[in-house]
C-alpha cells in the first residue's frame, strides 16, 4: 500500500471503522444481501440501480428521508421528488453548464491565489480552511447570496454533519434528530430557500472533502509534476476524484420490486450503493497514462437521471486547486481526521512548501 493510499484510508478507518470493515469484507461480491439491506459493490450493478431500478427518494434511511424527518415533514434540504425534483435538476444543470462554470471559476482562483500566498514565504496553510472558503465563495455566487463565504460554508457543513448523525442507532437518536432539525433550520434561514440549502450542503461538503484529500495524495505520491503540467492536470483531477470518491456511499431505497444482477429486490429494501468500489477506487490508484474508462470514473457522480449536475464544477475546481498548489510542491506537516463530518475527510490538513515557486 502506497503512502498516499495509507494516509487517505485513515479518513475511513478513523471516522467509521465498523462500516469500513463491513464494506471491505463484502466487496468481493457485486451484490450482498444482509436482511432487508442490499450492499451494491459491482460497477455494472451500481449503474443498474441508478438507471433501471425504481427508487423511493424520500424513504426512511435515504438522504431525502432524513430531511423529511428532521424538518417535521417540510422537506428541508433534500426532500424532492417528481416534477419538482426534475425541474430543480434542470435549472441547476443549466446554471452549471460550461459557460456557467467558467463564470464561477475566477472566484475560486482568487481564493486560491490569496490563501496560498504564505507558501511563497515559507509558511504553511490549512487546506481544509482554504477549501471551505473556496466552496463558500463559489456557492454564494451560484445562489446569488450576499453572504461571507465561511459563514455559508460552516452552516452547510454543520447541517450535513448533523443530518448524517441521524443515521446512527443508540440512545442519542432523539438528540441527533433534534440537532439536525436545528442545524437544517439555521441553514434554511440563512439561504432562504430549500433548494438553495440542498445545493449548499452538496457543494460545500463535497469540495471540503475532495480538495484536501487530493492535495494530500499528490504530496504523498509525488504527483506535483503531473499537477503542474496542463497536458496531464485535467486527467489527474479526474482520476483523483475517482479514487477519492468524495461521496463514497449513496443510501437509497427500492421503490418497487425488481431485479439486480439477476437477484430479486423487493420494494422497501435498503440499498447501500458503494460508489467507491463501483469506480474501482479501492484497488486502482490514479493513473494519467492508464486512466479508468470515463463510464467507470464518472460513477462517483452517479449515473443516468441520478447523475450529479455539479460534476463539471467539481472537476474544474480540483484542476484549479492542483494548478495553484503545484508550484510550491507542498508536503503535509499536520493532518487530523474529521470524525464528525458528513463525508470522509480531514478536519485539518496543514501543508508547507518544500520548494520555492
Amino acid at each position: 500500500m502506497t503512502a498516499a493510499r495509507r494516509r487517505d484510508r485513515a479518513v475511513y478507518t478513523r471516522s467509521h471503522p465498523a462500516l469500513f470493515a463491513l464494506l471491505s469484507l463484502t466487496r468481493c461480491a457485486p451484490v450482498v444481501r444482509i436482511g432487508r439491506t442490499v450492499l451494491v459493490h459491482g460497477t455494472d450493478q451500481y449503474r443498474e440501480v441508478l438507471t433501471r431500478l425504481p427508487l423511493d427518494r424520500t424513504a426512511t434511511g435515504t438522504t431525502g428521508g432524513i430531511a423529511r424527518e428532521v424538518s417535521g415533514g417540510d422537506g428541508v434540504l433534500f426532500d424532492q421528488a417528481g416534477a419538482d425534483h426534475r425541474g430543480a435538476r434542470r435549472a441547476l444543470a443549466a446554471a452549471l453548464n460550461a459557460s456557467g462554470v467558467e463564470r464561477l471559476r475566477p472566484l475560486g482562483r482568487e481564493v486560491l491565489e490569496r490563501r496560498l500566498a504564505p507558501l511563497a514565504d515559507g509558511g504553511s496553510v490549512d487546506v481544509v480552511d482554504v477549501a471551505l472558503e473556496l466552496a463558500g465563495a463559489v456557492t454564494a455566487e451560484l445562489l446569488g447570496l450576499d453572504l461571507a463565504p465561511r459563514r455559508l460554508a460552516d452552516a452547510a457543513r454543520v447541517a450535513a454533519a448533523a443530518a448524517a448523525r441521524v443515521h446512527l442507532p443508540g440512545p442519542l437518536a432523539r438528540r441527533h434528530r433534534s440537532a439536525a432539525a436545528t442545524a437544517a433550520g439555521q441553514l434554511l434561514a440563512l439561504v432562504g430557500d430549500e433548494r438553495a440549502a440542498m445545493l449548499a450542503v452538496a457543494a460545500v461538503n463535497t469540495t471540503a472533502a475532495a480538495i484536501p484529500r487530493a492535495i494530500a495524495w499528490c504530496a504523498d505520491d509525488g504527483r506535483w509534476p503531473q499537477a503542474a503540467d496542463p497536458a496531464t492536470r485535467e486527467a489527474l483531477a479526474d482520476e483523483l476524484l475517482r479514487v477519492l470518491a468524495p461521496s463514497p456511499l449513496l443510501p437509497r431505497v427500492a421503490g418497487a420490486d425488481g431485479t439486480l444482477g439477476g437477484r430479486p429486490v423487493r420494494a422497501g429494501d435498503r440499498l447501500i450503493l458503494v460508489a467507491r468500489h463501483a469506480a474501482r477506487a479501492h484497488d486502482r490508484d490514479p493513473s494519467v497514462s492508464a486512466a479508468q474508462p470515463a463510464a467507470t470514473a464518472q460513477l462517483v457522480f452517479g449515473a443516468g437521471p441520478h447523475a450529479c449536475p455539479g460534476a463539471r464544477l467539481a472537476r474544474v475546481q480540483l484542476a484549479d486547486a492542483l494548478a495553484a498548489f503545484a508550484p510550491y510542491r507542498p508536503v503535509v506537516s499536520r493532518a487530523r481526521v474529521d470524525r464528525r463530518s458528513a463525508l470522509p475527510g480531514w478536519a485539518v490538513l496543514e501543508v508547507s512548501a518544500c520548494a520555492s515557486p
